[in-house]
């Protein structure tokens, strides 16, 4: 279930999935193949020791079932890890792309309110001139007809 967060595209987060994977894989089995060098080095000395066959397989079993545990617990918690380092990854590009998109409608609005001070700027200069130029002309006719 948690697998079918992943995302099928080829983005930053799912390069991050598969440098996550292959780090855990790689542990785990560096993990294995220690524990079983432990494990056979372990028994060898106690069949050395005792000279019983019985004790090496009751270890090796015991190791086995306990690094088999350690393994699922750990491939669990690094599976929850990645879905959530993607879903996160992603929430991160949607929140971005909505600033984005945010800043270029506050840049046109922006634009828009400067292009209507600025046509009602140059109506506002036109009339009050055409009204000096009538009020002019009107001085002048009034001052010509006396």
């Amino acid at each position: 279930m948690l697998i079918t967060f992943i995302p099928t595209k080829v983005t930053k987060s799912s390069t991050v999935v598969v440098v996550v994977v292959v780090v855990v894989v790689v542990v785990v089995v560096v993990v294995v193949v220690v524990v079983v060098v432990v494990v056979v080095v372990i028994a060898a000395s106690v069949v050395a020791v005792v000279g019983r066959v019985v004790v090496i397989v009751v270890v090796v079993v015991v190791v086995v079932v306990v690094v088999v545990v350690v393994v699922v617990v750990v491939v669990a918690h690094v599976v929850v890890v990645v879905v959530v380092v993607v879903v996160v990854i992603e929430v991160v590009e949607v929140v971005v792309t909505v600033v984005l998109v945010t800043v270029v409608v506050v840049t046109v609005v922006i634009e828009k309110v400067v292009l209507v001070v600025t046509v009602v700027l140059v109506v506002t200069v036109v009339l009050v001139v055409t009204v000096v130029v009538v009020a002019i002309g009107v001085a002048v006719m009034l001052k010509v007809t006396d």
